[in-house]
Protein backbone atom coordinates (compact mmCIF):
# COMPACT_ATOMS: atom_id res chain seq x y z
CA UNK A 1 0.00 0.00 0.00
CA UNK A 2 0.87 3.75 -0.69
CA UNK A 3 1.43 6.29 1.96
CA UNK A 4 -0.17 9.80 0.98
CA UNK A 5 1.34 12.79 1.52
CA UNK A 6 -1.02 14.71 0.58
CA UNK A 7 -4.02 14.09 3.08
CA UNK A 8 -7.46 12.44 3.56
CA UNK A 9 -8.76 14.87 0.70
CA UNK A 10 -7.01 12.84 -2.12
CA UNK A 11 -7.91 9.55 -0.60
CA UNK A 12 -11.26 10.06 -2.43
CA UNK A 13 -9.69 11.64 -6.22
CA UNK A 14 -10.97 9.17 -8.18
CA UNK A 15 -14.34 8.57 -6.56
CA UNK A 16 -17.34 7.47 -8.73
CA UNK A 17 -14.62 6.36 -11.41
CA UNK A 18 -14.48 2.92 -12.76
CA UNK A 19 -11.39 1.41 -14.24
CA UNK A 20 -10.07 -1.34 -15.89
CA UNK A 21 -6.50 -2.51 -15.12
CA UNK A 22 -5.88 -5.47 -17.17
CA UNK A 23 -2.57 -7.89 -16.07
CA UNK A 24 -2.96 -6.75 -13.00
CA UNK A 25 -2.48 -9.96 -10.64
CA UNK A 26 1.28 -8.61 -9.84
CA UNK A 27 4.07 -5.92 -10.60
CA UNK A 28 3.03 -2.71 -12.81
CA UNK A 29 -0.61 -3.43 -12.87
CA UNK A 30 -1.09 -4.85 -9.45
CA UNK A 31 0.67 -1.14 -8.31
CA UNK A 32 -1.88 1.30 -10.31
CA UNK A 33 -5.20 -0.94 -9.51
CA UNK A 34 -3.86 -0.56 -5.89
CA UNK A 35 -3.28 2.88 -5.88
CA UNK A 36 -6.21 3.71 -7.87
CA UNK A 37 -8.26 1.79 -5.51
CA UNK A 38 -6.56 3.89 -2.48
CA UNK A 39 -7.86 7.51 -4.23
CA UNK A 40 -11.26 6.02 -4.47
CA UNK A 41 -12.15 4.46 -8.06
CA UNK A 42 -13.74 1.43 -8.34
CA UNK A 43 -11.67 -1.01 -9.83
CA UNK A 44 -11.53 -4.26 -12.07
CA UNK A 45 -8.62 -6.32 -11.41
CA UNK A 46 -7.91 -8.72 -14.33
CA UNK A 47 -5.28 -11.50 -15.36
CA UNK A 48 -5.11 -14.58 -17.86
CA UNK A 49 -4.71 -17.03 -15.46
CA UNK A 50 -3.12 -16.01 -11.89
CA UNK A 51 -6.68 -16.52 -10.46
CA UNK A 52 -5.74 -16.34 -7.05
CA UNK A 53 -3.17 -13.70 -7.36
CA UNK A 54 -5.63 -11.16 -8.87
CA UNK A 55 -8.59 -12.39 -6.29
CA UNK A 56 -6.16 -11.22 -3.32
CA UNK A 57 -5.50 -7.90 -5.71
CA UNK A 58 -8.63 -7.42 -5.44
CA UNK A 59 -9.32 -8.12 -1.75
CA UNK A 60 -6.75 -5.73 -0.56
CA UNK A 61 -8.88 -3.07 -2.19
CA UNK A 62 -11.97 -3.92 -0.77
CA UNK A 63 -15.43 -3.72 -1.41
CA UNK A 64 -14.87 -1.43 -4.61
CA UNK A 65 -12.95 -4.20 -6.43
CA UNK A 66 -14.39 -6.85 -8.34
CA UNK A 67 -11.93 -9.67 -10.85
CA UNK A 68 -12.13 -10.90 -13.83
CA UNK A 69 -10.23 -13.55 -15.58
CA UNK A 70 -9.92 -12.95 -19.10
CA UNK A 71 -7.36 -13.51 -21.62
CA UNK A 72 -7.51 -10.04 -23.99
CA UNK A 73 -5.71 -11.74 -26.55
CA UNK A 74 -8.98 -13.69 -26.90
CA UNK A 75 -11.57 -10.95 -28.18
CA UNK A 76 -14.76 -12.77 -26.88
CA UNK A 77 -12.92 -12.76 -23.30
CA UNK A 78 -11.84 -8.85 -23.85
CA UNK A 79 -15.80 -8.53 -24.19
CA UNK A 80 -16.66 -10.42 -21.58
CA UNK A 81 -14.11 -8.36 -18.96
CA UNK A 82 -16.15 -4.90 -20.47
CA UNK A 83 -19.34 -6.83 -19.92
CA UNK A 84 -18.37 -7.62 -16.44
CA UNK A 85 -17.52 -4.33 -15.73
CA UNK A 86 -20.74 -2.89 -16.23
CA UNK A 87 -22.98 -5.38 -14.84
CA UNK A 88 -20.74 -4.90 -11.56
CA UNK A 89 -20.18 -1.15 -11.63
CA UNK A 90 -22.36 0.31 -14.40
CA UNK A 91 -20.23 2.48 -16.66
CA UNK A 92 -16.18 2.56 -17.53
CA UNK A 93 -13.88 5.83 -16.95
CA UNK A 94 -10.34 4.53 -17.20
CA UNK A 95 -9.17 1.75 -19.25
CA UNK A 96 -5.29 0.85 -18.44
CA UNK A 97 -3.52 -1.54 -20.52
CA UNK A 98 -0.84 -3.11 -19.01
CA UNK A 99 -1.32 -6.85 -19.85
CA UNK A 100 1.09 -8.15 -22.25
CA UNK A 101 3.46 -11.02 -22.60
CA UNK A 102 7.36 -11.48 -23.83
CA UNK A 103 10.27 -13.88 -23.82
CA UNK A 104 13.69 -13.46 -23.40
CA UNK A 105 15.49 -13.57 -26.78
CA UNK A 106 18.73 -12.35 -27.53
CA UNK A 107 18.22 -9.70 -30.87
CA UNK A 108 21.23 -11.39 -32.50
CA UNK A 109 19.31 -14.89 -32.31
CA UNK A 110 16.70 -14.85 -35.05
CA UNK A 111 16.13 -17.92 -35.01
CA UNK A 112 15.65 -18.58 -31.66
CA UNK A 113 12.43 -15.92 -32.32
CA UNK A 114 10.35 -18.62 -33.40
CA UNK A 115 7.14 -18.09 -35.10
CA UNK A 116 5.14 -19.08 -31.84
CA UNK A 117 7.12 -16.72 -29.83
CA UNK A 118 6.58 -13.74 -32.20
CA UNK A 119 2.76 -14.48 -32.82
CA UNK A 120 2.05 -14.66 -29.28
CA UNK A 121 3.94 -11.56 -28.40
CA UNK A 122 2.14 -9.54 -30.64
CA UNK A 123 -1.02 -11.56 -30.10
CA UNK A 124 -1.36 -10.14 -26.43
CA UNK A 125 0.34 -6.79 -26.48
CA UNK A 126 -1.14 -5.83 -29.93
CA UNK A 127 -3.97 -7.51 -30.98
CA UNK A 128 -5.65 -8.17 -27.63
CA UNK A 129 -5.04 -4.27 -26.27
CA UNK A 130 -6.01 -2.95 -29.70
CA UNK A 131 -9.22 -5.10 -29.68
CA UNK A 132 -9.69 -4.49 -25.95
CA UNK A 133 -9.61 -1.00 -26.54
CA UNK A 134 -11.90 -0.48 -29.35
CA UNK A 135 -14.37 -2.25 -27.53
CA UNK A 136 -14.28 0.10 -24.77
CA UNK A 137 -14.05 3.06 -26.80
CA UNK A 138 -17.79 3.80 -27.07
CA UNK A 139 -18.01 2.95 -23.21
CA UNK A 140 -15.20 5.24 -22.66
CA UNK A 141 -16.98 8.33 -24.87
CA UNK A 142 -20.04 8.48 -22.03
CA UNK A 143 -17.49 9.28 -19.38
CA UNK A 144 -16.73 13.19 -18.68
CA UNK A 145 -13.25 12.03 -18.30
CA UNK A 146 -12.44 8.73 -20.22
CA UNK A 147 -8.95 7.91 -20.48
CA UNK A 148 -6.98 5.09 -22.18
CA UNK A 149 -3.21 4.56 -20.94
CA UNK A 150 -1.12 1.82 -22.48
CA UNK A 151 1.97 1.06 -20.65
CA UNK A 152 4.26 0.53 -23.11
CA UNK A 153 8.19 0.65 -23.16
CA UNK A 154 11.50 1.67 -24.08
CA UNK A 155 11.81 -0.81 -26.68
CA UNK A 156 9.23 0.91 -28.43
CA UNK A 157 11.42 3.79 -28.88
CA UNK A 158 14.77 2.24 -28.66
CA UNK A 159 16.14 -1.09 -30.61
CA UNK A 160 16.75 -2.50 -27.14
CA UNK A 161 14.46 -5.12 -25.04
CA UNK A 162 13.49 -8.82 -24.31
CA UNK A 163 12.92 -9.78 -27.64
CA UNK A 164 12.75 -8.03 -31.07
CA UNK A 165 9.41 -9.32 -31.56
CA UNK A 166 8.46 -7.74 -27.96
CA UNK A 167 10.46 -4.42 -29.17
CA UNK A 168 8.20 -3.94 -32.63
CA UNK A 169 5.22 -4.73 -30.98
CA UNK A 170 5.64 -1.82 -28.22
CA UNK A 171 6.40 0.47 -31.29
CA UNK A 172 3.49 -0.78 -32.58
CA UNK A 173 1.49 0.30 -29.24
CA UNK A 174 3.20 4.08 -28.79
CA UNK A 175 2.31 4.84 -32.43
CA UNK A 176 -1.24 3.72 -31.88
CA UNK A 177 -1.32 5.56 -28.67
CA UNK A 178 -1.06 8.52 -31.04
CA UNK A 179 -3.86 7.79 -33.72
CA UNK A 180 -6.10 6.90 -31.27
CA UNK A 181 -5.21 9.99 -29.46
CA UNK A 182 -6.17 11.87 -32.94
CA UNK A 183 -8.87 10.10 -33.88
CA UNK A 184 -10.70 9.40 -30.42
CA UNK A 185 -11.38 12.39 -28.83
CA UNK A 186 -12.33 14.23 -26.02
CA UNK A 187 -11.24 10.14 -25.01
CA UNK A 188 -7.61 10.89 -23.95
CA UNK A 189 -4.99 8.52 -24.64
CA UNK A 190 -1.56 8.16 -23.74
CA UNK A 191 1.07 5.42 -22.93
CA UNK A 192 3.86 5.10 -20.60
CA UNK A 193 6.97 3.64 -22.10
CA UNK A 194 9.07 2.60 -18.31
CA UNK A 195 12.77 0.84 -18.84
CA UNK A 196 13.53 -2.07 -17.23
CA UNK A 197 11.04 -2.86 -14.39
CA UNK A 198 11.77 -4.44 -11.09
CA UNK A 199 8.34 -6.89 -11.44
CA UNK A 200 8.10 -10.69 -10.54
CA UNK A 201 8.87 -10.91 -14.35
CA UNK A 202 12.01 -9.61 -14.28
CA UNK A 203 13.14 -11.09 -11.09
CA UNK A 204 16.06 -13.33 -12.51
CA UNK A 205 16.92 -11.02 -14.82
CA UNK A 206 20.27 -9.72 -12.97
CA UNK A 207 22.48 -9.17 -15.73
CA UNK A 208 19.44 -6.82 -17.76
CA UNK A 209 19.24 -4.90 -14.11
CA UNK A 210 23.08 -4.71 -13.57
CA UNK A 211 23.67 -3.07 -17.32
CA UNK A 212 20.50 0.04 -16.45
CA UNK A 213 22.25 0.23 -13.23
CA UNK A 214 25.79 1.19 -14.89
CA UNK A 215 24.15 3.44 -17.99
CA UNK A 216 21.17 5.00 -16.65
CA UNK A 217 21.70 8.43 -15.44
CA UNK A 218 19.65 7.30 -11.79
CA UNK A 219 21.46 4.38 -11.48
CA UNK A 220 19.33 1.90 -11.37
CA UNK A 221 15.88 0.03 -12.40
CA UNK A 222 12.52 1.22 -12.66
CA UNK A 223 9.78 0.41 -9.65
CA UNK A 224 6.31 -0.24 -10.10
CA UNK A 225 5.69 2.77 -8.06
CA UNK A 226 7.76 4.69 -10.70
CA UNK A 227 4.85 3.76 -13.40
CA UNK A 228 1.79 4.48 -11.27
CA UNK A 229 3.35 7.65 -10.44
CA UNK A 230 3.42 8.35 -14.49
CA UNK A 231 0.10 6.95 -14.78
CA UNK A 232 -1.27 9.25 -12.73
CA UNK A 233 -0.12 12.38 -13.99
CA UNK A 234 -1.05 11.63 -17.09
CA UNK A 235 -4.75 10.90 -15.48
CA UNK A 236 -4.66 14.59 -13.94
CA UNK A 237 -3.70 16.09 -16.66
CA UNK A 238 -6.61 16.99 -18.54
CA UNK A 239 -5.43 18.63 -21.54
CA UNK A 240 -2.52 16.08 -22.26
CA UNK A 241 -3.67 13.48 -25.35
CA UNK A 242 -1.18 11.68 -27.08
CA UNK A 243 1.56 11.76 -25.21
CA UNK A 244 4.02 8.61 -24.69
CA UNK A 245 5.84 9.85 -21.57
CA UNK A 246 9.44 8.01 -21.02
CA UNK A 247 10.02 6.39 -17.56
CA UNK A 248 13.77 5.31 -17.64
CA UNK A 249 15.84 6.89 -15.18
CA UNK A 250 17.30 8.95 -18.56
CA UNK A 251 18.16 5.47 -19.95
CA UNK A 252 17.23 6.49 -23.78
CA UNK A 253 19.54 9.63 -23.32
CA UNK A 254 22.37 7.28 -23.24
CA UNK A 255 21.62 5.10 -25.53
Amino acid sequence: MFDSPLGEGCMSEFSGKVAVVTGSSSGIGEAIALRLGELGASVVVNSANSVEAGKAVAAKIGANAHYVQADISDKDAGQHLLDETISRFGKLDILINNAGWTSLVAHHDLDALTDEIFQKTFAVNVWGTWALTKAAMPLLKQSDDGNVINITSIAGVRPVGSSIAYSMSKAALNHMTLLLAKSCGPVRVNAVAPGLVETPWTMDWQDQHAGVRALAPLGRSATPEDCVEATLGLLRTKYATGQVFVVDGGLTQRM
